[in-house]
């Protein structure tokens, strides 16, 4: 039960951080994250070892866990990785992919019309992860598999953030229709064309994302630079199950 509501609680916080609402440099307090989400200091104290394992957090001297400090042009260095690694897990995936794992990604990718068509950015996150995460494995490649699930862990925030942008779980939706058609054909090229595409973020998609950015840290008003107590979060950190990797 501890390590299921610390994982809520590090989502919860990962999303403070892709918004905002915890500015990079911004020290993370256990005892005020704790009040906040009225909750244990254990579970505080587990999801901040998951966020720092994620990257997303460091530890500073005598300041302890901090936000960390992810410029734009870093974003966009670790989305480049990001689509290299998952194009070179749909090459792999083309020549050796199952049926019953085509059939799985077939399936995810039915969960994720699903969801565009309910404009339910949280499940289509949900599934579009999960469908990624089925990507990977169908490499048949464990080091690169787990080198790729280390880096989508440290971008999930931007990811889940990217499926605000309008239309943008449409065209989502659209591009793994493109992929799957790809692994179907056992067609390796086209499947790395589909998925670097899929995966890059740049020119107008990159312009969004930090419009997004922006736009939430805003709306969310100017955070206090300490993570001090604010309403209570309590249903904010249960709302969502754990993914499933």
């Amino acid at each position: 039960m501890s390590t299921k509501l610390s994982e809520r609680l590090r989502e919860a916080i990962e999303e403070e951080i892709a918004t905002g609402r915890l500015l990079p440099g911004t020290r993370l307090d256990e005892l005020e994250l704790a009040a906040r989400f009225e909750v244990s200091r254990t579970p505080i104290r587990e999801a901040l070892s998951l966020l720092a394992g994620e990257g997303l957090i460091e530890t500073a001297h005598r300041r302890g866990a901090v936000v960390a400090q992810i410029t734009p042009e870093r974003l966009v260095e670790m989305f480049e990785v990001m689509a290299e690694l998952e194009a070179l897990s749909a090459r792999l995936a083309a020549r050796r992919i199952s049926d019953a794992e085509l059939q799985e990604l077939e399936r995810l990718h039915e969960e994720c019309r699903q969801a565009a068509e309910l404009r339910d950015t949280d499940a289509y996150f949900y599934a579009n992860e999960r469908f990624h995460y089925a990507l990977y494995a169908s490499a048949h490649n464990r080091f690169l598999c787990d080198e790729a699930v280390a880096l989508q862990k440290k971008l999930r925030p931007y990811r889940r953030l990217q499926l605000r942008v309008r239309n943008r779980m449409r065209n989502s939706h659209a591009e793994h229709a493109a992929i799957v058609q790809a692994l179907r054909d056992g067609d390796g090229e086209a499947a790395v064309r589909c998925v670097r595409s899929h995966v890059l973020v740049q020119g107008e998609r990159f312009a969004d994302l930090i419009a997004s950015l922006a736009r939430l840290a805003d709306e969310g008003g100017r955070p206090e630079r300490e993570a001090g107590p604010a309403e209570p979060a309590r249903a904010t950190a249960a709302r969502q199950p754990s993914p499933a990797g």
